[in-house]
């Protein structure tokens, strides 16, 4: 039997490659039970997200062309032959272990892809394609990516624009429960900000843009209100959070805006990022006594530095993979050996039982006890050395002497 990991990923194939060969989610039964069909294929979990697409199979031989498969499943001929990769055996539990640890993703150490390998494990149990080997590999995975998680700082700092400002809100904040946050802009960026802040305990929000649909939309997921970037002038007063971020050639929240905003609030401090470029928020209200605004320089500059120290976390988490790596290709080898040492066991019991019964109806016919232990201590050890000494005749007539040397090992024989 062999683990065979094939698959697809975003340092091998841009974006509009690799969605061609995504599954859908009701479709992946399916897909799973026509994998498992394949005549070398055993087991199999197939891994499906925006930045890769895994096949995680246990094979006959390892030679199962699961490549070609999963072109022939898409229609895709062979356009994606270049950008698939293949892994064996204790390579492909390596990359399983790295998966589930966030060290292969596009943004290292992200947390969202262990959920993803729970939920296609998972379904894949449900389907009824794992088996002893894939259970065994994912069972371990999530135990090495929660022991990665918590035994170093991989998820521990900020790597992204959005996330590094609520991290930077926190510096001023003690807590958000309190606290009124205004996004300016509906893009993924300040989408990203808002649901960090959310998380985090922020419960009132408000989002301004150009298109009010679209604030409404994303206001809408957070239980806020939407305005328009003209009624920003009336609202400002209430945020003790800003976040910035539209695609608009001027100004937005200028400094004459930001004092009338402060009078209001009676010089209650206001937070603000500007992720924009060009820039949404005056370069002046920096220099008001109650403001504190941070640019998109400021925060790729703690990116930058929070990325590094991940760096430095997955060079731990690979260190720790490998040991990982190693225990459970001793397991899955004691696994493979179980079968042999069962029966090795049930044959020993055959004549362990087989000389007590014998040694009982001595005593039962008046034979002495010393003359039924006698019997009984040397004729056990004939019948279990029996096997191993004949093995060895005819090992020493063939001139086998690997057979020699292997059972003088197993018994721990002092031999030349």
């Amino acid at each position: 039997m062999s683990l065979v990991v094939v698959g697809i990923n975003h340092r091998t194939a841009p974006v509009e490659v690799r969605e061609r060969v995504v599954f859908e989610p009701t479709r992946v039964s399916e897909a799973l039970r026509e994998l498992k069909s394949l005549p070398e294929v055993r087991e199999s979990v197939i891994v499906s997200t925006c930045n890769r697409t895994e096949l995680y199979c246990v094979t006959e031989s390892g030679e199962a062309d699961l490549g070609a498969w999963l072109q022939r499943y898409h229609q895709l001929g062979s356009s994606i032959h270049n950008c698939l990769y293949k892994l064996d055996d204790m390579k492909a539990v390596s990359h399983a272990f790295s998966v589930a640890s966030g060290l292969d993703s596009l943004v290292l150490g992200e947390p969202q892809i262990l959920g993803q390998l729970k939920d296609a494990y998972r379904t894949a149990q449900e389907t009824g394609t794992t088996g002893p080997v894939l259970n065994r590999l994912f069972q371990a995975a999530f135990s090495v990516a929660k022991r990665v998680r918590t035994e170093t700082q991989i998820g521990a700092n900020a790597v992204s624009v959005a996330s590094a400002a609520v991290s930077m809100a926190k510096t001023v904040f003690s807590s958000f429960d309190s606290r009124t946050a205004l996004m300016v802009g509906a893009g993924e960026t300040i989408a990203l900000a808002a649901r960090h802040l959310h998380a985090d305990g922020l419960r009132r929000m408000i989002v301004a843009n150009r298109s009010v649909d679209r604030a409404r939309e994303l206001a809408a997921e957070f239980q806020g209100f939407a305005i328009s970037l003209d009624e920003i002038p009336s609202h400002l007063r209430e945020a003790d959070i800003v976040v910035a971020s539209t695609a608009s050639p001027n100004v937005i929240i200028t400094r004459a805006m930001t004092v009338e905003a402060l009078r209001a609030r009676r010089r209650r401090p206001i937070f603000m990022v500007d992720i924009a470029v060009p820039r949404d928020i005056e370069p002046e209200v920096a220099e008001l006594e109650d403001v504190y605004l941070f640019t998109i320089d400021d925060l790729q500059s703690v990116v930058n530095e929070n990325m590094e120290g991940r760096r430095a976390a997955a060079r731990e988490a690979d260190q720790m993979i490998a040991a990982e790596v190693d225990r459970f290709e001793m397991q899955l080898r004691t696994r493979d050996a179980a079968p042999t040492i069962r029966r090795l066991r049930h044959h020993a019991e055959q004549a362990r039982q087989h000389t007590l019964d014998q040694a009982r109806h001595m005593l039962a016919a008046g034979r002495s006890p010393e003359d039924v232990l006698e019997f009984l201590s040397a004729t056990l050890t004939n019948r279990l050395i029996h096997a191993p000494s004949q093995r060895l005749r005819d090992a020493a007539e063939t001139g086998d002497d690997a057979i020699i040397d292997a059972i003088a090992d197993i018994y721990h024989l002092d031999h030349d």
